[in-house]
């Protein structure tokens, strides 16, 4: 289905540049809110900080995909970034929110999220249904939900795309560790049996496609694979598509002293499965992880 009037933020980033592209191609008209001065008849100006955003500039859209934020993995967690990483999310979930509210119309809302709601639980099968864990991702995983009341209150259909680790080339938490591999630094890291929650940049973004065609979607739905596995395999199929099958280990004693409370997400288990995807029918290209793997390294060289 296609043809539909798409605002989106965070257009530029990793996963909205390709979101922007896919809808692109399939025929659907994209609107980028931007923080700038608009320089393009497609951009509408947005200030999730100072201005809000006004419901003139989304009154005509059909759906909303939020997913503009500060990343968690992009600098040391120091006090001030942490409350970047959580205020760049509650404040722009807010306005977004907000402005649907104003509008009077059930515009479709995909809001960002992430797994991390879920904290370090270890082997526990993770779904839709499953509770918030703890953490500081965790608290600002129920923040950023949480301000998205006021398009709720308004009767909008919200949907919460919980992203887990993301492969795809150019960017994310993949983009880092596969510079690594092919240097033979990344194995295990700590016990290496943390589960990783994974989802192809593909997958992704027709999984947010996916949910702008299902309105009758809403609350929690977990943006994964249905192949989650301990770290140390997703590093060994890494290896075994480099064809470096022999990876560094990292101590989780190293990892705190250099990347500070971070490492602890970096260490934390989330094996989280894709359930409300599945159940409404969305299909995988990439649902096992060593296929996944070999396309990540062959779309990043």
């Amino acid at each position: 289905m296609s043809g539909r009037r798409v605002a989106v933020t965070g257009a530029s980033g990793f996963i909205g540049g390709a979101l922007t592209a896919y809808l692109a191609g399939r025929g659907d008209e994209v609107v980028r809110l931007v923080r700038h001065q608009p320089t393009q008849p497609s951009e509408r100006r947005w200030d999730p900080v100072r201005g809000g955003l006004d419901p003139r500039a989304i009154d005509d859209v059909d759906a909303i995909v939020h997913l503009a934020a500060a990343g968690v993995g992009d600098h040391r967690w120091t006090p001030a970034y942490k409350e970047l990483v959580l205020r760049s999310r509650v404040d722009g979930t807010a306005a977004v929110a907000t402005a649907i509210a104003q509008t009077g119309r059930p515009i479709r809302f995909v809001c960002g999220s992430a797994i991390g709601y879920y904290g370090d639980r270890r082997d526990e099968i993770l779904t839709e249904l499953s509770g918030p864990g703890t953490g500081f991702l965790a608290e600002v995983a129920r923040a950023w939900e949480g301000s998205a009341e006021p398009a709720i209150a308004a009767g909008a259909p919200v949907a919460f795309a919980r992203h887990g680790l993301v492969m795809g080339p150019g960017g994310g938490a993949f983009a880092r560790l596969l510079r690594l591999a092919r240097w033979g630094l990344f194995g295990p890291l700590g016990s290496g049996r943390q589960y990783w929650s994974w989802i192809t940049l593909a997958d992704s973004v027709r999984a947010l496609s996916h949910l702008i065609d299902r309105p009758d979607l809403t609350g929690p739905v977990n943006i994964v694979g249905p192949d989650p596995r301990p770290q140390r395999v997703v590093a060994s199929a890494i290896g075994h598509a480099l064809h470096r099958p022999a990876m560094l280990p990292a101590p989780s004693v190293a990892l705190r002293v250099a990347l500070g409370e971070f490492a602890d997400d970096i260490l934390g288990s989330q094996r989280v499965m894709p359930f409300a995807l599945t159940g409404s029918g969305f299909t995988f290209e990439h649902s096992m992880l060593r296929p996944a793997a070999a396309w990540l390294v062959r779309e990043s060289s």
